[in-house]
């Protein structure tokens, strides 16, 4: 038989896995994980891709202007000689939507005749 004044005790962790979890989200809501890009820069969209961070990348703007961490570059050949010497071979370039496509043709060319093993476009991804 129980004592008529018994109670469990209830366990005061739950109140601080609530507490630790509601910070979490909070913190994950409110913070930015990357610095965005230019804002007046609309990207390419694509779908069914799998998409990944753009680490050092090359911005071109539909003027066909050239940015690389926030500075201007002259040519294609300017951006690959303004890397660091570890940089991989592989290239990234965020071209805005209207940039014509004979521009992006020939800006990866000129980046592969500097020396770049491969090109790649960074996009959006579409929402569909």
């Amino acid at each position: 038989m129980r004592k008529p004044g018994y109670r469990a005790r209830i366990e005061p962790t739950i109140a601080l896995i609530n507490v630790v979890f509601l910070m979490l989200v909070f913190f994950m809501v409110t913070s930015t994980i990357a610095p965005p890009m230019d804002r007046d820069l609309r990207l390419v969209r694509t779908s069914d891709l799998d998409g990944g961070a753009p680490p050092d990348t090359l911005v071109v703007h539909p003027d066909g202007r050239l940015t690389y961490r926030g500075e201007t570059m002259a040519s294609a050949q300017a951006f690959y000689a303004a890397r660091p010497d570890d940089a991989p071979g592989t290239v990234r370039i965020v071209p805005d939507r209207a940039l014509p496509a004979v521009t992006m043709v020939n800006l990866a060319r000129d980046l592969r005749a500097a020396g770049a093993a491969s090109v790649m476009i960074v996009t959006q991804r579409g929402l569909e």
